[in-house]
């Protein structure tokens, strides 16, 4: 996704409730990438960044800024991030295509930090995070949006033993959008499309 448009175009298909909407980009995020299990590094360090960016905005306004984040976060390269100095931080608060937080941009840096950390203790943010659904996706069965938890116990327990390791931004319910966003959780609606193909 690297084009973000708005395109008015509609299909027939049954989307969950927040999917189904004129804006290409969210909808293809919905259609490609929402819930489809991740076990790329990079690429869950990257939802890790970016769900801890959200946190008090839309997600429509982090996904128009993805591209932005990319860039100005070296790829999401985890040990590039950890590098970063003082005049990375300034670069990013000047940087428009990011949400210029200092509080956020210091969280991605130190996240990254806290991920070479897991990696010196012999492990990784994805066998990490995995470990908290047993290695395996949990496929819920919502027959609606509304029945949708804003968090869980296990979003509780990562978010605990992140915030222990010097993670920040990383509280339940965040973890629970990042458990979902990365497929850890199944959470399309059973009437969705998407169910069924990311089971």
């Amino acid at each position: 996704m690297n084009a973000i448009a708005a395109s008015p175009e509609r299909d027939s298909l049954v989307r969950c409730a927040w999917g189904d909407t004129p804006d290409a980009a969210y909808r293809a995020y919905h259609d490609e990438e929402w819930g489809v299990p991740v076990r790329d590094e990079r690429h869950l360090f990257e939802l890790l960044v970016l769900e801890g960016a959200q946190a008090g905005l839309s997600w429509s306004t982090i996904l128009h800024k993805r591209e932005g984040y990319r860039r100005a976060f070296a790829g999401f390269d985890v040990a590039r991030v950890a590098a970063f100095g003082a005049d990375d931080t300034e670069r990013l608060l000047a940087d428009a295509g990011i949400v210029r937080n200092r509080s956020k941009i210091a969280a991605a840096i130190g996240n990254a930090r806290a991920t070479l950390a897991l990696y010196e203790g012999g492990t990784t943010l994805v066998d990490h995070l995995w470990s908290f659904t047993g290695g395996e996706p949990r496929r819920n069965a919502w027959a609606s949006m509304g029945e949708i938890p804003p968090e869980t116990e296990a979003s509780r327990a990562m978010s605990a033993d992140l915030r222990k390791r010097g993670f920040r931004f990383v509280g339940p319910t965040i973890c629970y959008a990042l458990m979902q966003s990365a497929g850890l959780v199944n959470d399309h609606v059973v009437s969705c499309f998407r169910y069924a193909e990311t089971a």
